[in-house]
């Protein structure tokens, strides 16, 4: 059974930083694409950050470049997403999201609020 479990989250003041983990089980992670995405209330679902299986290539939704970095620790089977310099717009449920050819694996999300 493949589970994603997505952690970190939680309230920060706007400049603040927070670092989302996402831990994977069943499944062979080193095989797969992992990326955030985030959902605001009224809002569809948006890409935040990918890397590739080997960490080697990652990208950047243009609203967060030069803010936040993913990374990923395959021998742990986890992603990260550092966040720095965090925006009230950045308030949302993030996700990640595990993929390889035509399969998806979602994680349940973590709540991210940033608001002073």
């Amino acid at each position: 059974q493949v589970q994603l479990v997505e952690s970190g989250g939680g309230l920060v003041q706007p400049g603040g930083s927070l670092r989302l983990s996402c831990a994977a089980s069943g499944l062979p992670f080193s095989t797969y694409i992992m990326s955030w995405y985030r959902q605001a209330p009224g809002k569809e679902r948006e890409l935040v950050a990918a890397i590739a299986s080997t960490g080697g290539s990652t990208n950047y939704a243009d609203s967060v470049k030069g803010r936040f970095t993913i990374s990923r620790d395959n021998a742990k089977a986890t992603v990260y997403l550092q966040m720095n310099s965090l925006k009230p717009a950045d308030t949302a449920v993030y996700y990640c999201k595990a993929a390889r050819i035509i399969t998806n694996y979602w994680g349940q999300g973590t709540q991210v609020t940033v608001s002073s």
